[in-house]
């Protein structure tokens, strides 16, 4: 059971075990036709990409009704993996790259997830307003906030006010210097795998803009 990785740190209903049970073989024969993950790190799916992506439900336990919008998703990282994770949260998952979206629209239908919906677009294009906006390090800070700033909505419903969780690596001084608020988890705290020494979960809540 190649999902093993998953269960070690999160308890799951038989449904969302199938369901991360069966994204390895699915990535694996899409990958060939369109390379939505570096081929050489296929092998480690489970750990670079859907605990990566699980690293945001350490922080947060997304209640039922919440709308995430994921930005810059590719391959529908973290999207898919949260979206197992909370069937009741409803995702968009967003990407400039339509190919990508063609894959996480077929894996989503083949494993019977019925709360993602995707846009092939630019972020900046999107209109709606959601309670978080979740991303895998898609470009530096200050640019995401330019992108995301007035998609945020007014009324926060979970302890975290309502914002950005994005996921990073390395040195982020320089980076957040302007953001006083943004709180840095470091992923090790919640996963003893060496891969995740320098990852990191950003949280910088956001005013809403009309």
């Amino acid at each position: 059971m190649k999902s093993h990785l998953i269960q070690k740190y999160f308890d799951l209903t038989p449904r969302q075990k199938q369901q991360f049970e069966q994204l390895y073989p699915l990535y694996k024969d899409w990958n060939k036709k369109i390379n939505v993950i570096s081929r050489k790190n296929i092998e480690k799916l489970y750990l670079q990409h859907v605990l990566h992506s699980l690293g945001i439900a350490k922080v947060i336990n997304f209640l039922s009704d919440t709308e995430i919008l994921d930005v810059g998703t590719g391959g529908g990282f973290p999207g898919i993996p949260l979206a197992i994770l909370f069937p009741d949260t409803r995702f968009h998952l967003v990407d400039s790259i339509g190919k990508k979206l063609k894959v996480v629209d077929a894996i989503t239908r083949e494993i019977g997830l019925d709360n993602i919906q995707t846009t092939h677009d630019r972020v900046e294009n999107i209109k709606g307003k959601y309670d978080f906006i979740v991303s895998r390090a898609v470009t530096r800070m200050p640019d995401f906030v330019k992108w995301v700033k007035n998609k945020i909505k007014k009324e926060s419903k979970h302890d975290l006010k309502n914002g950005i969780l994005y996921l990073k690596g390395g040195d982020l001084t320089e980076e957040l210097k302007n953001y006083k608020n943004a709180k840095i988890y470091p992923l090790p705290q919640f996963f003893e795998e060496e891969f995740f020494k320098t990852k990191k979960l950003v949280y910088l809540p956001l005013k809403y803009k009309k």
